[in-house]
């Protein structure tokens, strides 16, 4: 009987889908295209929104249910056994419902605009939402926000793919799930259009805006309502801001970008050797997960996304902290304190990198908020303690989360105006302006890319702040090179070169021997003196008109490395070889041609 009821629930929600789905095609041609994609982004941004707020409400609520356990039933255990099983649940959720498949990190979304044209899988419109929820809902070291953001840029993707909407519609809507999914985590609609833009997109133009704020908003005002304050992270009280603090500001700017430094080298040589392992599955996991449960019992606030404990130190008992672990008897000691702070925040990348790196699935957004939270209470806690007066320790808290997010993911205007939006108002921007580009300066000084754009930038598969880098980054090489090209042997004769220039219209010619590899070029124009006179031509060799090549393309060279062999060639066509072997030509023009068609499809107005 229960079968069949569900059964006929299946069947009118289906029912229900397809009625929509009909709405929307039929309104898709009345409305213009403009404002069915105002429409448009509206529905993404409340799909993204309810993904959400299932995410934020399960995590926590199990951040809730540990510290009962904790605090009540003293089961100091719990907090460490509860990520194990997580990042277990999660690796058999890969393993058997997304046939080991799945995109993990927001430079996901950045990749996809830069090589896909926007298109996301289909699965992460709900692999995100159940892998994620597992992991850091139950307690893993992590962060919900990379996975919201996947989410949302997949649900504006698939819709702009189920509508038939154009390239430029379909990377506009992308950012518009972006946007609402930061709107919606920390009810900022502001940082979640300057996240869509500072980071998602690097070409847009002031029509763009509308659609992406309106997502934003969308977002935002969905988990006002929908949301119990308590779940989101938010501030209302903080200091005044004085002037005469600004020295120490600018000393928590310079520790924070070399902090931003250390966490993502030391979550990248993590990655690194995970990623060296011959181990995989349940034994990876538990590889990962172990030591991440002992840091978690030795220091409890590294237990999921850890906003609890950011709230807890901007209070003014911050010592709370130390309550269910080996320190408690020391909570009154302010030195203590400022120890257990410090370490906590040299291990978060650790625990992040442990709880990614073993199978679990979350992001570093959360994670550097914590870190910088951690270190401007240092910073700040420091201060006082050595004899400083009047040192605002609740707003180096709050201030510092700013300079970390800056430093990490090189997005400076987002960590101003979240931390300024979280926080209730914009008393702190002075500051929160100093520590984040100070550490923005000192990170990039270091490293040129983010670190969830490093890897990718390596092999240039995406979008930079170079405008000409990013239009060559999405041409496919292999749609720009000649494979089908005629080719001679050396020990073949001029006579068959004339037969292929009558027969062909090629006048460039690649000498290959019997193992396919490059023995040199010939090139019609430049052997034309040969070609026409029948004395040389009869006593002349294919060795004797071949020429080596000034330069050799390789099948994994970025289009940037290409065009800069062009240009230090002066040639007009160039030999690529795959594994050493020829495999084709590649020509200046079709390249400047695939550019100009890129150009026109990349820019969203």
């Amino acid at each position: 009987m229960p079968t069949r009821s569900v059964a006929k629930a299946r069947l009118f929600l289906r029912h229900q889908l397809s009625r929509l789905e009909a709405l929307l095609f039929l309104l898709k041609g009345l409305l213009s295209e403009r404002h069915f994609i105002y429409l448009s982004c509206v529905l993404v941004a409340v799909s993204t929104a309810f993904a959400v707020i299932i995410l934020k409400s399960f995590a926590h609520n199990v951040f809730l249910f540990a510290t009962y356990v904790n605090g009540y039933l003293k089961l100091p255990y719990i907090n460490s056994i509860l990520p194990i099983v997580g990042i277990l649940l999660t690796v058999l959720v890969i393993k058997k419902i997304l046939d080991n498949k799945i995109e993990k990190g927001s430079s996901r979304i950045l990749y996809a605009v830069a090589k896909k044209g926007g298109i996301m899988p289909r699965k992460q419109m709900y692999a995100q939402i159940i892998t994620s929820s597992l992991t850091v809902g139950l307690g893993g070291s992590a962060g919900l926000e990379s996975p919201i953001t996947i989410t949302g840029a997949a649900f504006g993707s698939n819709f702009a793919k189920k509508y038939k909407l154009s390239q430029k519609d379909r990377i506009l809507l992308l950012a518009c799930g972006v946007a609402a999914g930061i709107g919606a985590a920390f009810n900022a609609p502001i940082a979640g259009v300057l996240f869509a833009i500072e980071v998602v997109l690097t070409d847009v133009t002031i029509t763009a805006f509308i659609p992406i704020i309106i997502s934003a908003a969308s977002g935002a005002l969905i988990s006002t309502i929908m949301l119990n304050e308590e779940v989101l992270l938010s501030f209302k009280q903080q200091q005044v801001f004085n002037y005469h603090n600004i020295p120490y500001y600018i000393l928590l700017g310079i520790l924070a970008g070399f902090v931003s430094l250390y966490h993502a080298r030391t979550f990248q040589k993590i990655e690194a050797h995970f990623g060296r392992l011959k181990i995989s599955g349940y034994r990876k996991a538990l590889y990962g997960a172990i030591p991440l449960a002992l840091l978690i019992f030795l220091f409890p606030t590294l237990f999921g996304e850890g906003y609890e404990t950011i709230k807890t130190l901007s209070n003014a008992s911050p010592e709370i902290l130390l309550d269910n672990t080996l320190l408690e008897e020391f909570k009154n000691n302010g030195w203590v304190l400022l120890l257990f702070a410090g370490i906590t925040m040299l291990l978060k990348a650790y625990a992040t990198g442990l709880t990614l790196a073993s199978g679990g699935n979350g992001g570093n957004f959360a994670p550097s908020l914590f870190v910088g939270s951690y270190l401007g209470f240092f910073v700040g806690k420091f201060l006082s303690l050595i004899g400083i007066d009047n040192i605002p320790i609740g707003n180096f808290t709050i201030v510092g989360m700013a300079g970390i997010l800056s430093g990490l993911f090189h997005a400076p205007l987002t960590a101003i105006f979240l931390i300024g939006e979280i926080t209730g108002g914009y008393n702190l921007m002075v500051p929160l302006m100093i520590v984040s580009s100070i550490s923005f300066a000192v990170s990039k000084q270091f490293e040129k890319h983010s670190m969830d754009v490093k890897h990718l930038a390596a092999k240039g598969q995406v979008f930079t702040t170079d405008k000409d880098k990013n239009i060559l980054s999405g041409i496919d090489i292999l749609e720009v090179i000649d494979t089908e090209m005629k080719t001679l042997q050396p020990t073949q004769k001029p006579e068959d070169l004339i037969g292929l220039l009558s027969t062909t219209t090629q006048s460039v010619f690649a000498v290959i021997n019997e193992k396919n590899r490059l023995q040199g070029i010939i090139d019609f124009n430049k052997s034309r003196h040969i070609v026409f006179n029948p004395f040389q031509i009869k006593y002349s060799t294919l060795e004797e008109m071949m020429t080596a090549p000034k330069e050799v393309v390789l099948l994994d060279d970025s289009m940037e490395m290409i065009m800069d062999k062009f240009e230090a060639t002066h040639s007009d066509y160039l030999p690529v070889l795959k594994n050493d072997r020829y495999f084709g030509f590649i020509y200046k023009n079709k390249v400047l041609e695939a550019y100009r068609a890129k150009l026109k499809e990349m820019i969203i107005e």
